[in-house]
């Protein structure tokens, strides 16, 4: 009796806590050196990513649809480190671990948000080097700024959509197991897994998310390079092949850095059992590596911005 008293007590009655506890990092050795590696970290990635979008804006050059998408990246990576950098610092600072309903469902969309435009403006990148070298005379036909500017709306709506729609369902769930999420922010599948009531459709959400956010992206993205690879073959000098490869070789090292790591994760997390240490470890290396590698092999390392920078110098003196 007592047993079914408390099952309809549950069913009947919704608890939402006024906060969550991040146990993140906690019981890991020598965590402090890892936090202060993530302060290095973030300063790193808005130095970069704000430089790249000050250039992109201030110079007139570099006012084009390929351009356009990098300011995207950019600031997705800006918004990305942000979003879970200095929540971490703060906590380790201020032995601050708890954070409120409100703000953590804020820093579960703003994270995601950013992270997934990072996925989405990547394969934008590899489509506008599939255009430049399968078809190069029509580059600037196809390759328009009208063209960028739809292509990136879609991109932000399809983005905020699907991460709003996976916020507002987490506000459906009642918490009575815990308030302890087992992740270093506020991940969307360890906070759903602490309520009591059906989670099927935030089960759903998320999957549909990974694969829409996520794969779908990847594939597009491996497939972009199997046609380039068939365009590659035709080109009959060494040289002109070189060339071509030298203008994709940036964007291939950036869709290494943040795919394979996330999706290695998961694969081992399916497949294997992953110690949550270090699937938080892994996960988060990666996020906050990413956005500080991004600016300096893509933009800053690129002919166009040495030249500008050198201009820029030479004005000075």
């Amino acid at each position: 009796m007592n047993s079914l008293n408390s099952t309809i007590f549950l069913n009947t009655t919704f608890v939402r806590p006024p906060f969550f506890f991040i146990n993140g990092l906690n019981n890991m050795p020598y965590a402090k050196y890892y936090y202060v590696f993530l302060c290095f970290v973030f300063v790193v990635s808005v130095l970069g990513n704000s430089f790249v979008m000050f250039i992109i804006y201030t110079e007139r050059s570099f006012h084009t649809p390929k351009y356009m998408a990098v300011f995207n990246l950019a600031l997705a990576d800006l918004g990305e480190s942000t979003a879970l950098i200095p929540n971490l610092i703060a906590m380790f600072l201020f032995n601050s671990q708890y954070i409120s309903f409100d703000a953590c469902l804020a820093n579960m969309f703003f994270v995601f948000f950013f992270s997934s435009l990072q996925s989405l403006t990547l394969t934008v990148l590899a489509y506008d080097r599939l255009v430049a070298i399968c078809l190069p005379l029509r580059y600037h036909d196809i390759i328009t700024m009208p063209a960028m500017t739809v292509i990136l709306t879609v991109v932000w709506a399809c983005d905020s959509v699907l991460l709003i729609l996976m916020v507002i369902l987490i506000t459906r769930l009642s918490f009575c197991k815990s308030i302890v999420v087992k992740s270093y922010f506020c991940d969307h599948g360890p906070i759903y897994s602490l309520a009591c009531n059906d989670t099927n459709i935030n089960f759903i959400i998320a999957y549909v998310n990974m694969i829409l956010l996520l794969y779908v992206p990847f594939i597009l993205t491996a497939l972009s390079y199997v046609f380039i690879a068939g365009a590659l073959f035709k080109i009959a000098s060494w040289e002109g092949r070189f060339k071509a490869i030298k203008t994709c070789s940036a964007h291939l090292i950036l869709v290494a850095l943040y795919y394979l790591p996330i999706m290695g994760t998961y694969i081992a997390a399916l497949t294997l059992t992953l110690q949550p240490n270090a699937r938080i470890m892994s996960t988060s290396f990666a996020k906050a590596i990413t956005p500080m590698l991004n600016p300096i092999i893509y933009v800053l390392n690129t002919e166009e911005v040495k030249e500008f920078t050198k201009k820029k110098f030479k004005r000075k003196r």
